[in-house]
């Protein structure tokens, strides 16, 4: 990997601890919040790419586990990790890895409604059906009850998914992405 590669994995993971300054949205019926970070998580995916976006996750993940608070609300730690939003921190990097490959396989074709549908598909759903099952089995609800517990997020998923979207497309020329299909 290169220089250049793990200094973008870097500055995403760090993009990500600041999204999580933005305060969260408590639902009350779901003990998950809405937060910014999925915004980040799909912009990795999109802007760097499958390995370079999957790493900043994996890094985000890591600097959550040393304890450091870059999780939504100041928190970080080991307990974060094991807590009802444990299975969506944990789709992040496999979201991340998922948009980027999508992304390189249009790059060559790339438009912003194709980034949001890759955003949403990969960066909402998926992130859905790893994130609410882990979520029952933690608080001991349905997987069904948590499901629709998600539909909560949908609307502000689909604003992250077209703003990823358009901001990838606005910084292209600078993506390194870009440089692999220039290569």
């Amino acid at each position: 990997m290169k220089t250049k590669e793990l200094v973008y994995a870097a500055l995403f993971a760090a993009l990500i601890a600041v999204l999580g300054l933005i305060p969260p949205i408590p639902l009350g019926f779901i003990p998950v919040p809405i937060t910014a970070q999925t915004l980040g998580v799909m912009l990795a995916g999109c802007f760097l790419g499958r390995k370079t976006g999957g790493l900043s996750l994996v890094l985000f993940i890591i600097l959550v586990a040393i304890g450091l608070p870059v999780l939504t609300g100041g928190h970080g730690g080991l307990v974060a990790l094991v807590g009802p939003s444990a299975g969506y921190i944990f789709s992040w990097p496999i979201s991340a890895f998922l948009i980027g490959w999508a992304s390189e396989k249009i790059w060559l074709q790339v438009k912003t409604w194709k980034l949001v549908v890759i955003n949403l598909i990969f960066g909402v759903i998926v992130v859905y059906l790893i994130g609410a099952p882990v979520m029952a089995l933690i608080t001991n609800t349905s997987i069904w009850a948590a499901l629709i517990g998600s539909i909560a997020f949908v609307p502000g998923d689909i604003i992250k998914a077209v703003i990823a979207a358009i901001i990838t497309m606005q910084l292209r020329a600078i993506s390194p992405i870009e440089e692999k299909v220039q290569a």
